[in-house]
């Protein structure tokens, strides 16, 4: 009988364990795991469980990262990967690597019953993620205030094993300066403890600082969508800074207009900050009545290039002699260097519609024409045109990785009520997101830097292969004459000549 409109039928292999996978590739993902200490961070970082028995914490951590990079959108999804026999061993291999048989027989000795599966089953992890939950500080939120729960010490070792992947990168690849953007994301969700963001909808909203020359998410901390992008943004800035590894001797900061406070800006331009001193930065501005009349008075207005694309553009700026109130009747108010940007609109309102007509973005006219406006305040005396572009750049490159994190990662999918489980869950999906900038960066080559994930996994994660035994190693069998294999091989060589985490 036929199965379908075509004549093939599916059916499945006779024999239980034949070492076929579907996913190939992610060996290279394991070999850089190792490399990078990932695996030992997850292990020594946080505070105990109680029992010592199932999973380790670094196995746990390992598999949802695993889960991620191979496509998995939740925590369901975990039982694909056991059902590939092929990864399944692979898998087994790897976790012996380098241990001795008295670890080895440790592992072995948690599960009293032996050791039925390779990953580790929904339950249990279920049962880890709530590890990370505070129940006690549920009860200090009050009704209409933005609050951040405060991490138990397991969520809060997460940031540190984050930045451990982030020093192994650092030490490969030195940089001297470190750009750091800020920036929150929204994570829209339908869970039922979920609270409302500005834009109307049940979301979380993590506020993430970005490492721009590495590409990298150098700390994030995961809050309710009713928090505003601009809480508490020196405390976080702070942390980040104290999570940059050696080597590092300048910083400058970007941000939007969340940022825009008088309190995190005098931090970084008095050279607060004990390890860096003095700060550049460059942040964007709220577009007050006071700056509207500033900007008015400005001459002269400068034209701005072409956009990367070449499309053409009437975008100009100008300097702006302004100080705002909140710091101009203090004793440690300064004066800042504030530019404005505008941009004629391209389609104007139609006649005796102006009035009604309600933009989402600050405008003013000039000469009769009007122009969507912003600002920029800066401690930088970079000439205003460079200033400029380098602060543009902000947006393309930490947005960029948010996308990845929610959309190609795990990240955007929660799979829980509870906020530290869900915290935990986005900050699996961060160091995931990381692993495969690295990847690609520091392994595949020059030629991969820009491809996205899902390039990534079509031409080397999802490889379908044979894992098998042979001459006292493992082997992953291709099929014959497939391109993949020699990025697989150059990638291996990489990462063994990559200096090993400390």
């Amino acid at each position: 009988m036929a199965q379908g409109v075509l004549p093939f039928h599916c059916e499945q292999e006779q024999a239980a364990e034949q070492g076929i996978t579907a996913l190939g590739g992610l060996g290279i993902f394991l070999d850089l795991i190792n490399r990078s200490g990932l695996y030992h961070r997850g292990s020594g970082h946080f505070f105990p469980r109680g029992g010592g028995q199932g999973f380790t914490d670094g196995q746990m951590l390992e598999s949802l990262i695993l889960l991620n990079l191979a496509g998995g959108e939740c925590v369901d999804d975990i039982e694909l990967l056991e059902k590939d026999g092929g990864l399944c061993r692979l898998y087994r291999k790897a976790e012996a690597h380098g241990r001795s048989r008295r670890e080895r027989e440790s592992l072995c000795a948690r599960f009293r019953r032996g050791r039925e599966r390779t990953f580790p089953a929904p339950s249990s992890i279920f049962r880890w993620l709530s590890t990370f939950h505070e129940p006690e500080q549920e009860k200090l939120r009050l009704a209409g205030r933005a609050f951040v729960p405060a991490p138990n010490p397991r969520l809060k070792a997460l940031p540190s094993i984050n930045a451990g992947l982030v020093a192994f990168a650092q030490a490969n690849a030195p940089q001297a300066l470190a750009t750091l953007d800020m920036d929150a994301t929204l994570l829209e969700t339908d869970k039922r403890d979920a609270l409302f963001c500005y834009q109307g909808f049940k979301s979380y909203q993590p506020l993430n600082v970005y490492w721009a020359e590495h590409e990298l998410m150098l700390h994030s901390e995961f809050r309710d969508g009713n928090v505003p992008a601009g809480f508490d943004n020196l405390r976080v800035l702070r942390e980040a800074l104290a999570l940059l590894p050696p080597g590092v001797e300048k910083v400058r900061f970007r941000a939007d207009s969340a940022s825009y406070q008088h309190e995190l800006l005098s931090y970084l331009d008095d050279g607060r900050d004990p390890r860096f001193g003095r700060i550049e930065f460059a942040v964007s501005a709220d577009v007050t009545p006071d700056f509207k009349a500033a900007a008015g008075q400005a001459q002269p207005w400068r034209p701005l290039p072409a956009r990367e694309s070449g499309a053409p553009t009437r975008r100009e700026w100008a300097e702006v002699c302004f100080v705002p109130h909140g710091i101009s009747h203090k004793k440690w108010g300064r004066e800042y260097r504030y530019l404005a940007i505008r941009e004629p609109l391209r389609q104007p309102a139609l006649p005796g519609m102006e009035g009604q007509l309600e933009l989402p973005f600050p405008t003013m006219t000039f000469d009769g024409e009007t122009y969507k406006v912003r600002a920029l305040v800066t401690n930088m005396d970079r000439e205003g045109e460079a200033l400029i572009a380098w602060s543009n750049l902000r947006c393309g490159k930490s947005e960029h990785a948010h996308s990845i994190i929610k959309n190609d990662l795990a990240g955007g999918r929660m799979p829980s009520a509870d906020f530290g489980e869900n915290a935990t869950w986005w900050m699996v999906a961060v160091m995931a997101s990381n692993l495969f900038v690295i990847m690609k960066r520091l392994a595949l080559g020059e030629g991969w830097s820009k491809r996205r994930m899902k390039a990534v996994r079509f031409h080397v994660i999802s490889l379908p292969a044979r894992v098998v035994n042979g001459s006292r190693r493992l082997k992953i069998k291709l099929c014959r004459g497939h391109p993949s294999l020699a990025a697989l091989l150059r990638a291996r060589t990489m990462i063994a000549a990559l200096a090993p985490a400390a």
